[in-house]
């Protein structure tokens, strides 16, 4: 019995489609009726591209109704394209762009919709009640982890509104370049982290003592949201481990079990309540993408931004490198000419930042996105970019920034691709709930922050089943439509932003924060 192809293609321009049955189709199959007469030559697997006409050589490849190659030589209609047939287009100049060209009517702001948080005294929300400990320096971080393993089993108990202690350890602090011109980058990304919303104002600092980053230049006088009604500065909760009261390391462990238990106790006398959607600041990111991310979940998410943004939230989508193909999509999309200046700004600054290093264009398409189908970096751009949904781009963030509270709608946090390093940045600029779609499959989780995990292919959803929260792949399979997978996922972020634990949290899936760091190390 032949299996009937499923075959998908993004535009009626496009001149290739991907194939979507599970497990590939064999060389000889018929790709059916909205094909007539066209079968395949070889072998192709499951969401890598098939010539639907003649290619020849020089001519575009084209997907999403854009050049992703241009062919090395002849393709023949049902042959298997793939990024060894392909030269990739060359990168787009930042200027001549189309700057704040589309304007699109407002759309109509969805009310009503409301979740259970935490309010913190400088007027945001957290979605979890967390206890942070924030460290200057790498060299503390064996001790931290000690000390948040005895708070988890002997103090956290005593707390049961507290939902978990969270040491945030980094690299940076010392052996750095502190004063070079970017050195600011991971200084206030390592400090708004601190101040996330998650975090609920109370903010906990180990320091060794002897680092160049000291507590006063990570967290200055006015930095830390003040609790009390009357008081005109938050005093710095520190811990120094060099301190001369410390004698032998059980002293340490004890005097931050101490100062973590007046933390703990404001923390627990917290308690959620009824807030709306527009407190919601949700950060949006890929990984592990194939060649369906930009056909089920990246629009499914793409779909779930604009009810965000409908509703008065903030949504972040992110990664410099896999939206620098589809620039002009950006800067045409921004709500006015100055936020499409800073867009050209900030990758511009990015690609001057890959230059000094020397970094190859096509280094980032990894071997697991091409073996997803993803032939290049433009291809992969193409759908990375469309999670952003439609809206207007209404704010552009540097890196390590936070947003303010007048910050909503959708906003570009220049960050770089790295999961790790893009979700950190994230968490500085306030991010309360983080959504991460994967075609190949990554175990990605954050401490700070429940990430709730989007499949692109029902066959990934299956086989993780219980890494996976959503399985966008169902809108291939014809079980779902876009829209309604969008609306599923907005449901599902007011649950979770209430409480609901995603597979992530109850496995206690935690990747360490990576900041981003493009001054020298001395």
């Amino acid at each position: 019995m032949s299996t009937q192809a499923i075959i998908i293609r993004m535009q009626a321009t496009d001149n290739v489609a991907i194939v979507a049955n599970e497990g590939g189709l064999p060389a000889g199959t018929a790709l059916g009726a909205q094909y007539p007469g066209l079968t395949l030559r070889e072998k192709v697997p499951q969401a890598h591209k098939v010539a639907l006409v003649d290619i020849p050589q020089g001519a575009a490849v084209l997907r999403y109704g854009v050049p992703i190659g241009y062919a090395k030589a002849d393709i023949l209609a049902g042959s298997w394209v793939h990024e060894r047939l392909l030269d990739m287009p060359a990168a787009r100049e930042l200027h001549g762009l189309p700057m704040a060209t589309v304007k699109r009517p407002a759309a109509e702001p969805l009310t009503g919709y409301t979740f259970e948080g935490y309010r913190n005294p400088d007027g945001s929300v957290g979605t979890r009640n967390l206890l942070a400990i924030t460290t200057t320096v790498q060299c503390v971080a064996g001790v931290v982890d000690v000390a948040v393993e005895r708070i988890r089993k002997e103090l956290l108990p005593k707390y049961p509104n507290v939902d978990g202690v969270v040491g945030l350890e980094h690299t940076y602090g010392c052996g750095v370049a502190i004063d070079a011109p970017e050195a600011p980058i991971p200084i206030r990304t390592l400090r708004n982290i601190s101040l996330n919303p998650n975090f609920g104002g109370e903010v906990m600092v180990v320091s060794l003592g002897c680092e160049k980053l000291q507590p006063d230049r990570l967290l200055p006088a006015g930095s830390i949201p003040i609790r009390e009604a009357g008081a005109t500065e938050e005093k710095l909760d520190v811990v120094c481990l060099q301190d001369s009261a410390h004698i032998g390391f059980m002293s340490m462990i004890d005097d931050i079990m101490v100062t973590a238990q007046r933390h703990l106790e404001r923390l627990n006398a917290r308690r959620r309540e009824t807030v709306p959607a527009s407190e919601l600041v949700v950060g949006v990111q890929c990984g592990g993408s194939d060649a369906f991310s930009g056909v089920t979940a990246n629009p499914a998410v793409g779909y779930m931004a604009d009810l965000l943004v409908r509703a008065g939230a903030t949504i972040m989508f992110s990664e410099n490198t896999e939206v620098r193909d589809a620039v002009e999509q950006l800067t045409s999309r921004a709500a006015t000419p100055a936020v499409a200046e800073e867009i050209v700004r900030e990758l511009g600054w990015y690609d001057q930042y890959l230059e000094r290093g020397r970094v190859d264009r096509a280094a980032n398409t990894t071997p697991g996105n091409k073996a997803g189908g993803l032939s290049n970096i433009v291809e992969k751009a193409m759908g990375s970019i469309i999670k952003s949904g439609t809206a207007p781009i209404a704010h552009v963030l540097s890196p390590g920034n936070k947003l303010s509270r007048e910050q909503r709608g959708l906003v570009y946090a220049a960050t770089p691709a790295s999961d790790f390093i893009c979700g950190t940045l994230q968490l500085a600029a306030g991010m309360n709930l983080h959504v991460f779609t994967t075609g190949r499959g990554t175990p990605y989780g954050l401490a700070e922050c429940p990430v709730v995990k989007v499949a692109t292919r029902t066959e990934l959803a299956k086989r993780w089943h219980d890494l996976m929260d959503v399985n966008a792949g169902r809108v291939a399979d014809g079980e779902l439509t876009i829209e309604e997978a969008g609306w599923e996922l907005f449901r599902l972020l007011l649950d979770v932003a209430s409480g609901k634990k995603t597979w992530a949290e109850q496995w206690k899936l935690h990747n360490s924060l990576v900041l981003f760091n493009p001054a020298p190390i001395t």
